[in-house]
């Protein structure tokens, strides 16, 4: 003790030191008008606001929703978790600028669930986010159901989702409207609260695909922060693209992504439907095997259990290590809120907790660091597929909404309705290739989810097919829910059937 007094005072100076040069630029939160909704029955809105930008740009005129996981500056964020109740950020997410330069008018948050891990809208404090389609139904998770209604309803043109084992794509299948998870590292994460670095994605969450590509030009580019992202990218011409329509394009259907255990048969066979339908307007399609797509979750579970119990939970949301912009009075925030109300965390994101912690401390890290290199030969494994192939397709889900369990359900229950439809999402967040789910019709009166898969930083090539098959069906049908009837007015509540 002795010995190392000195030393360790000098370490402590430094960190005294670094605070008091912090505060010489550390930004306040802006003076923002917040209420709360005055209508809520879907749960969907956390805190209403409207925030303008530029008077121009290609998101003139419309509204956006941002979930509630992403900062808006002097707007209250919760990230679907009592842990955070209270923080206001200081610093609006780099998304949130560029949609607001766009000419975008943030409409408020969205609910997400409890720290967005989970896929079944029910983990959200204090209440879950109910399907427009269904109010007793849920409507997908993680950070983006609330994204998901909103649009679905009509209540917002446009939303902000977040994905990192299918959070985007999960509630736009659930409730019908476009998701589209870009490449990792083509949208920045900065400012938008972290699950597992290597898996972070946002991306853009519309009723139309045109509008998913509109959205993606305004989202993507680099931004100086963030590390997730390479240095240089091409410019964005997601939009431009889809004029070049979707004729000649080869899909690769993957055999793997149908007839899983939990897969209800009209769903496979509404998505081969729609495969058939593009194949007759002249695209080509054909079966191929990927068998690494069924061993792909075990490759997620690790990388999404150990490594954010790892960064979420013992590293405070950012951990350490990598360069970006932090946020360190969220994550001064969250370390208290974490450690006063840890029992009013999710059952999901308690047993990443558990697990994630006891798979470091047994193996060091090792199993972590195997599953990173694994994901190498399941990004291999796609690629090969897609040399052949311009676009893989497969149903983004394997069944339709389910109803919002009890809060007493027992834990099997509630983490079969939170974590068993994340097959064919997930294996895309490890891999970083670009996945969009388009409305492929409706089961038991419910929306269905196709996705299609691209190579990577080919997103272009993912939204030509989904505006394909877009355009042949004429447009989606809008939520015919009680909940949601009143929201729909002609040109607001959602496609035309």
């Amino acid at each position: 003790m002795a010995e190392f007094h000195p030393a360790v005072g000098a370490t402590l100076a430094a960190s005294e030191r670094v605070e008091e040069l912090y505060a010489r630029t550390a930004p306040t939160p802006p003076q923002r008008e917040t209420w709360a909704p005055p209508e809520n029955p879907l749960n969907a809105w956390a805190v209403r606001t409207a925030i303008t930008g530029s008077e121009s740009g290609p998101l003139a005129g419309r509204t956006v929703a941002v979930k509630d996981n992403v900062a808006v500056a002097g707007v209250p964020m919760l990230s679907g978790s009592s842990s955070l109740e209270g923080f206001v950020p200081a610093r609006d997410a780099t998304v949130v600028t560029r949609l607001l330069d766009a000419g975008a008018t943030v409409s408020g948050k969205s609910v997400c669930e409890n720290l967005c891990f989970s896929g079944g809208s029910f983990t959200s404090w204090p209440e879950p986010v109910r399907n427009p389609w269904d109010p007793a139904r849920n409507a997908g998770g993680g950070a983006s159901s609330g994204s998901a209604a909103l649009v679905a309803t009509g209540e917002v043109d446009l939303a902000v989702g977040g994905d990192q084992g299918g959070s985007v794509r999960i509630p736009a299948s659930f409730t019908g409207i476009v998701g589209h998870k870009p490449t990792f590292g083509l949208v920045p994460y900065t400012g938008a609260f972290p699950i597992e670095q290597t898996i972070d994605h946002l991306g853009p969450m519309t009723r139309t695909v045109a509008d998913a590509a509109r959205m993606l030009d305004v989202m993507a580019g680099v931004d100086g922060y963030d590390s997730r992202q390479p240095t240089v990218l091409a410019p964005a011409g997601h939009l431009a693209a889809l004029e070049r329509g979707g004729a000649g394009l080869r899909i690769g259907v993957v055999a793997e992504g149908f007839d899983s255990p939990v897969s209800v048969p009209g769903v496979d066979a509404a998505v081969r439907a729609a495969v058939d339908a593009l194949s007759a307007a002249g695209l080509s399609a054909e079966e191929v095997s990927i068998p690494w797509h069924r061993d792909a979750m075990a490759v997620w579970n690790v990388i999404a259990t150990e490594g954010a119990a790892y960064q979420m939970i013992d590293g405070n949301g950012y951990g350490m290590g990598a360069f970006g912009l932090y946020d360190p009075e969220l994550i001064a925030h969250y370390a208290r809120g974490r450690l006063e109300r840890g029992s009013e965390l999710s059952k999901t994101v308690k047993l990443v907790g558990l697990s994630g912690r006891y798979t470091y401390e047994l193996g060091g890290g090792r199993y972590y660091a195997m599953a990173r290199n694994l994901s190498y030969e399941l990004r291999a494994a796609y690629d090969d597929a897609l040399s052949t192939y311009d676009v893989l397709v497969m149903p983004t889900l394997p069944y339709v909404a389910r109803e919002l369990p009890p809060s007493d359900v027992p834990l099997a229950g509630y983490l079969d309705t939170a974590l068993s439809m994340i097959g064919n999402t997930a294996p895309f967040d490890v891999t970083g290739h670009p996945a969009c789910s388009v409305p492929a019709g409706l089961v038991e009166g419910l929306p269905v989810g196709m996705m299609v898969v691209g190579k990577r930083f080919d997103d272009a090539t993912v939204l030509r097919v989904a505006n394909a098959h877009e355009q042949l069906v004429g447009g989606f049908p809008a939520p015919r829910s009680e909940a949601s009837a009143t929201r729909c007015p002609p040109g607001k509540g959602g496609r035309p059937v």
